[in-house]
């Protein structure tokens, strides 16, 4: 079944379109990162300025290297010790959308250890953009059943994975970091 969904959910994704899925955290609203008109639905769907970076999931280190300029050594002690998810911001992002990014070109990723994601990563060989699944401003959905109908309607395809779960799950931690490793944490 998981298999299945994360293949049907990548074939969205590797053709531009809009996912609803669960992540390591919260439901998420996703697309390929690296496509700039996939991150502008997503912008429109969340009634979001484009001028708000979003976070990018990736599945390891090297996935990551291959979208920054530089990955300092302080980032990869972060991401293995981190005992909850947890979403570094970088500077210096490459090859991922623009509109993407902070008007700083910087980028939050997220090493996700949550199989789905990694899988869906693996099907679709890109980095997924991950946003809270609500409207801006408003409260993000903990689970499937709290998304409102708006934001199911407006997406291309919801996974059918882990939507009876009713968890307690919570936004990532949040770690700023600057290129010479010097670390601000955003949110604990």
């Amino acid at each position: 079944m998981m298999v299945e969904e994360a293949r049907k959910a990548g074939d969205h994704i590797k053709n531009g379109r809009i996912i609803l899925y669960p992540t390591d955290t919260i439901w998420g609203i996703g697309c390929d990162a690296t496509d700039p008109g996939a991150v502008q639905k997503i912008y429109r769907i969340k009634q979001r300025s484009d001028r708000k970076s979003m976070l990018v999931l990736m599945d390891g280190p090297i996935m990551l290297s291959r979208y920054l300029d530089i990955v300092p050594e302080a980032a990869l002690d972060i991401i293995s010790s981190a005992e909850k998810p947890t979403t570094i911001i970088y500077p210096g992002a490459r090859r991922l959308a623009q509109n993407l990014l902070g008007e700083d070109g910087s980028v939050g990723i997220r090493i996700t250890s949550d199989p789905f994601c990694q899988l869906l990563i693996q099907v679709t060989g890109k980095p997924i953009v991950s946003t809270s699944a609500n409207v801006s401003g408003e409260p993000a959905a903990s689970s499937f059943r709290e998304i409102t109908a708006n934001i199911r309607d407006q997406v291309d395809y919801l996974v059918d994975w882990r939507q009876d779960e009713i968890t307690a799950s919570s936004p990532s931690t949040i770690i700023k970091l600057d290129k010479h490793g010097e670390i601000t944490v955003i949110r604990p």
